[in-house]
């Protein structure tokens, strides 16, 4: 089993958490999940050692019946004193389409997470910019400063950036100190090796989003199948210990809404990778 990560060099997380993104709704257009359903996978989370989850406020079914911030309060609050809750602002989702939010916006965006989640300080927040890809040469130097201000305030542990490049990463720490980084990343779209290999420098967190490819990552890929043959494990539970030992700061937040997925995701923290299997995925 991997040694916990210390995020910010403060808090201790397992190296593998939970991303609540699915709980809500599985995929885009299909019926919202059973809110029980969701609180109950919550709790298992949490009965099996995952003390890190990932949330957003806009994290919701698309008839707003079923939140994740909701079902992590109603599940989980009081929360576990070692529970470190991550979110994320940044995106506008209205009748027009998805917008950045201003730096006024970015204010209530904090405050409703910490209205959803029952807290007065939010342990993470990253900043989220764009859609699935950087958006190259945007500044987010003024979005940044609203976030580190909060930070100052006290309603903010750690910030943190998402969806970003490099230059995003150096101009955001100028601001303030950055502790994670979320990018799409996993086996099969290693684009974001170079924001992960400066992350790794500084001892930065890299959270891959879509860790397991959002449902689109090749599991027919024959090293990740024969390394999955080699130990008796699932193309799914070889993909997360890849990035388990691709860096010591990479953390990853496989998401689900069923309690046997969570098992199966979970129990890839246990798989250690020889040479030879990293040979066979490189």
């Amino acid at each position: 089993m991997t040694s916990p990560f210390r995020l910010g060099g403060d808090l201790a997380i397992d190296r593998i958490g939970f991303g609540a993104m699915r709980l809500p709704q599985n995929n885009p257009g299909e019926p919202a999940r059973d809110a029980e359903s969701g609180r109950a996978v919550l709790r298992r989370a949490v009965d099996l050692g995952v003390n890190h989850i990932d949330t957003a406020d806009f994290y919701r079914s698309e008839d707003h019946s079923v939140r994740a911030n909701t079902l992590i309060r109603e599940a989980l609050a009081p929360y576990p004193y070692d529970l470190v809750i991550a979110t994320k602002v940044g995106p506008i989702f209205g009748p027009g389409g998805p917008r950045q939010a201003t730096p006024a916006e970015l204010r209530l965006q904090v405050e409703a997470n910490l209205q959803s989640l029952g807290l007065d300080r939010l342990d993470l927040v990253y900043l989220r910019i764009g859609r699935n890809e950087p958006p190259h040469g945007e500044s987010l130097a003024e979005r940044f400063e609203a976030l580190a201000a909060l930070r100052e305030e006290g309603l903010i542990r750690h910030l943190g950036i998402s969806n970003v490049d490099l230059g995003h990463l150096t101009e955001a720490r100028t601001i303030a100190p950055v502790v994670a980084v979320q990018n799409n990343f996993h086996i099969t779209n290693r684009d974001e090796t170079a924001v992960l290999d400066a992350c790794a420098q500084d001892g930065i967190a890299f959270v891959p989003f879509f860790p397991l490819g959002g449902g689109r990552a090749d599991t027919d890929d024959p090293g990740l199948v024969k390394v999955a043959g080699r130990h008796g494990a699932t193309v799914y539970q070889i993909a997360l210990a890849w990035l388990l030992a691709l860096s010591p700061v990479t953390l990853a937040i496989p998401g689900t809404g069923s309690a046997a997925h969570l098992e199966e995701n979970l129990a890839a923290r246990w798989i250690s990778l020889t040479e030879e299997d990293l040979a066979d995925l490189a």
